[in-house]
């Protein structure tokens, strides 16, 4: 294997990478701990029914909204590899992608636009209900949302499983005449049971940590979760004592989640793009045709609903008028700048990652121990996975309210927090095209002396350019809808279109809501359609 040199230029950049990301959680901490110290008094108090309350709920709600998630998932998922063929099925899993896109104060939007007191809906489940429908603020609401955001990606990760088995086995199947039970006992049961966990894992972690969802659907203190009652210890109560203590124990939590995950092998990151191949399965009854194909249109219904609501409600905002807002015009030309610094940092701090782990790669030798640079290197981004936003929010939060005015610093905080978060999603986009482009050029390039930024301008860009843009586009994408950030250190000077949503829908400005959620929403959506076009150029 050729090697790096010793003073490669690649791992400066990556310790400078881990650097700042160390910087950055380990500040959070130091905030923490160093608040936790301040008033030892306050923080054992906060151990308290309202804490187990909490803590109980976070559980609970995360607990259902993976088997209301994951249950019906297995069943489409099935539905779907049994009919190759079926009509709109490329549509229908492309829709799957869309709640991946969407920013989770647009999802809850949509849902309250179709089952909320003043929703679509609310006239038909009155009826059902034998009374006036009270909306679905609340456990159900929360778990309306998780089910839409999750029922769609286990559903493709499922799907993508039941693609691993082999062509043979179907093959032999075929000879055998076996029918549907035997092929599912003996055929697709296996490859979806060997999927579960690391599924099931992933959603659990993806419920456990939702903030957005919970803030905007909780409808108050019985339906609050961790996350969302460190924003409201912070915010409204001012109790820092109390933020800590339920800053921490949601890092325990979310460690022992992950913990798991790795261990499952699970996909931590999610895909918004996850391929799925068609192939020819045994004959389909009459009877079984009809059950599949119910439930692929039920799915379908309740993942497009809430998409068709947001659409439809925003339409029916006053868009003029919000466009010549100069609220709306400022968040909207705020959020497009944070968005961009933080998603262009996000992907230099993820190319330096990648660039330092090739080059510590090139000088390890075979049979020898990982040195911890190049662990660190390897999988230190993914560390963020463990770090909820908010919880970096509130240490930060903590540690400078004694130093500056932390409203003031909202820009600087929403960019490096939303860069480092999305890091794990650019890295996915970029390290695959960087390492077979070294592969390549590695030789050539040490021959020539050739290093650094000529390296990089001259060598390697042709090869990185779309995968770069994939990963921006992305982080470009997660950036712009998110409110955990920007919820503890936004105010009336520094708002962005979720920020400037949220306070919409707490004034009931309902109407401004939809129609700020159908531009922000449609804004994401183009951003991740335009990554995934990029990724697929590349692989081309």
């Amino acid at each position: 294997m050729q090697s790096a040199p010793r003073s490669d230029t690649r791992v400066t950049a990556g310790i400078v990478a881990l650097a700042a990301i160390a910087l950055l959680i380990g500040g959070a901490f130091a905030g923490l701990i160093f608040e936790g110290a301040h008033d030892p008094s306050g923080a054992l108090a906060a151990f308290d029914g309202y804490l187990l309350r909490v803590a109980r709920f976070t559980l609970w709600q995360a607990l259902l909204s993976t088997l209301l998630s994951v249950a019906p998932a297995l069943l489409v998922a099935r539905a779907l590899s049994r009919h190759p063929t079926f009509p709109g099925r490329r549509l229908i899993l492309q829709l799957f992608t869309v709640p991946l896109a969407l920013p989770a104060i647009v999802a809850a939007l949509g849902v309250l636009a179709l089952y909320g007191r003043a929703g679509y809906f609310a006239g038909v489940l009155g009826k059902f209900g034998g009374g006036e429908w009270p909306g679905i603020y609340g456990l159900s609401g929360i778990l309306i949302a998780h089910v839409f955001f999750n029922l769609p990606l286990a559903t493709r990760l499922f799907l993508e499983s039941l693609a691993t088995v082999p062509t043979d086995q179907w093959r032999l199947a075929s000879q055998l005449g076996m029918g549907a039970r035997p092929a599912l006992r003996l055929i697709e049961w296996p490859a979806l049971r060997a999927a579960l966990p690391g599924v099931a894992g992933l959603v659990f972690m993806l419920c456990i940590t939702s903030f957005t969802i919970v803030l905007t659907l909780g409808g108050g203190p019985s339906a609050t979760t961790l996350e969302v009652a460190i924003y409201q210890a912070l915010r409204f109560d001012f109790d820092p004592a109390r933020a800590v203590v339920l800053t921490l124990l949601q890092i325990g939590l979310t460690v022992v989640v992950v913990a798991v995950l790795m261990r499952l092998g699970a996909n931590t990151v999610g895909d918004a793009n996850l391929p799925v191949w068609s192939r020819h399965y045994l004959g389909v009854g009459k009877v079984e045709a009809v059950l599949n194909s119910g439930l692929i249109a039920l799915a379908l219904l309740f993942v497009a609903g809430p998409m068709a609501a947001t659409v439809f409600a925003g339409l029916d905002a006053d868009l003029g008028r919000l466009a010549g807002e100069d609220a709306v015009r400022l968040a909207t030309l705020t959020s497009a700048g944070l968005s961009f610094v933080s998603a262009l940092l996000s992907v230099i701090l993820s190319l330096s990652l990648i660039a330092a782990r090739r080059a510590l790669a090139l000088r390890h030798r075979a049979g020898s121990a990982m040195s911890l640079l190049e662990h660190a290197t390897d999988t230190g981004a993914g560390f963020v996975l463990v770090v909820p936003p908010i919880m970096v929010g509130a240490g930060w939060f903590l540690a400078l309210r004694g130093v500056t005015d932390v409203f003031a610093i909202a820009p600087v905080m929403v960019v490096a927090v939303n860069a480092v978060m999305a890091m794990p999603f650019a890295i996915r986009a970029v390290r695959p095209a960087y390492d077979a482009a070294s592969e390549r050029h590695e030789r050539l390039c040490l021959a020539l002396g050739i290093s650094g930024w000529d390296r990089l301008r001259l060598v390697d860009w042709p090869s990185l350019r779309r995968p770069l843009a994939t990963g921006f586009a992305f982080a470009m994408a997660l950036s712009l809808g998110d409110l955990g950030v920007i919820a503890l250190f936004g105010s009336d000077s520094v708002q962005t279109l979720p920020y400037l949503l949220l306070a919409r829908m707490g004034s009931y400005r309902t109407a401004d809501a939809a129609g700020l959620a159908l531009l922000l929403g449609l804004v994401c959506l183009m951003l991740v359609v335009v990554a995934d076009w990029l990724g697929r150029e590349a692989k081309a």
